[in-house]
């Protein structure tokens, strides 16, 4: 059966366009497209779509409010459409904590390169938002009692794709000011990451940053893959570096998961704890197992915390995770982990 569609924009331009793109997929139907909160409220009620393509910025009643109480009255998976500006990504970001499933930039009206390619996203969006798990556990966001660790040379790696952002802000907010250096790549567009590392440094306790390449690797702080390039980390000396550059993609993405962790693998091995979270598709499953065969301590979020059960299903399935937890228990697990190293397990 065809995933059934509401498209909500104020632009007619945009409504058309994503309505074309809707209708040409033998996967989607579209049931209605509505250019406002208020027309949208009744065809919810009338359609019962299966998937909600929402604008942020609609007159009278802006698509924040109206996703607030879509969730409230009738939780329904939501991809956004976004402007690519810091005020847009910063809304972007908000409409993910209020429950949206995964967003896409705004197409650009006009211009016939690359529709063909918009076209593949936004369908591949909202079947992927169809299977999402929009009722999970929400994970504990009080700040883990501090531990102690021994020396710098422990590194955390995270890696994550649809409903990642809060996962990994869930865990983060868990981490104390002490915690391991740590390494994140979550699959985002340029612009969106850095209003992402803005808004988890402002509410948890370690530092978070977008990485700029060549920054040693420090404990207490965070570095985030920037959109559209690839994240690695290098063995400098007895310190460990941020690498940044733009090569192709891997497991269809940049930045990759599978690139951050195969070369956590090469240069930090048995020094790492790493986390596979929720996220559609297979990136991060081959690095996950390269960073277990080197000594490291590897997890898969569970099933049932997942908003999309794809990438940990397939580390797990290929044998890459030691432990498979829920996102309500990991950051305490992860800190478990790195207590329970030994001092004669460092490279």
């Amino acid at each position: 059966m065809a995933i059934k569609v509401l498209v909500v924009d104020d632009s007619a331009l945009i409504r058309q366009l994503l309505s074309e793109i809707v209708n040409q997929s033998e996967e989607l139907t579209l049931v209605g497209a509505a250019p406002d909160a208020f027309v949208a409220k009744k065809m919810v009620i009338e359609q019962q779509p299966d998937v909600i393509t929402l604008d942020i910025e609609m007159p009278k009643v802006d698509g924040l409010r109206f996703l607030e109480v879509l969730m409230q009255s009738r939780p329904t998976p939501v991809v956004m459409i976004s402007t690519l500006t810091q005020q847009g990504a910063d809304a972007t970001l908000r409409s993910l904590e209020l429950g949206a499933v995964d967003f896409v930039p705004k197409p650009k009206i006009g211009v016939a390169q690359g529709i063909e390619s918009y076209r593949q996203l936004i369908v591949s969006k909202i079947v992927t938002a169809s299977r999402a798990r929009l009722s999970r556990s929400v994970a504990k966001t009080t700040a883990t009692a501090p531990l102690r660790f021994s020396g710098t040379e422990k590194l955390l790696a995270l890696g994550a794709s649809t409903g990642g952002t809060e996962a990994i802000k869930h865990i983060l907010m868990q981490l104390p000011t002490n915690a391991p250096a740590t390494v994140v790549t979550q699959h985002m567009p340029p612009g969106f990451t850095s209003a992402f590392a803005r808004r988890l440094d402002a509410c948890c306790q370690v530092n978070v940053l977008e990485a700029k390449g060549g920054e040693r690797l420090l404990p207490g702080t965070v570095y985030l893959a920037p959109g559209d390039r690839h994240l690695r980390v290098r063995r400098s000396g007895a310190d460990y570096r941020t690498e940044l550059d733009d090569g192709p993609r891997v497991s269809g993405h940049r930045p990759s998961v599978d690139v951050l962790f195969s070369s956590l693998a090469e240069a930090a091995g048995n020094n790492v704890v790493a986390a596979l979270l929720t996220g559609m598709g297979s990136d991060g499953a081959d690095g996950l197992l390269r960073l277990r065969q080197q000594g490291a301590v590897t997890f898969c979020q569970d099933e049932a915390s997942s908003v999309v059960f794809g990438m940990p299903k397939v580390a797990i399935e290929k044998g890459a995770a030691d432990h498979v937890c829920s996102l309500n228990d990991m950051a305490e697990r992860l800190l478990q982990s790195f207590a329970e190293m030994k001092a004669g397990s460092r490279l």
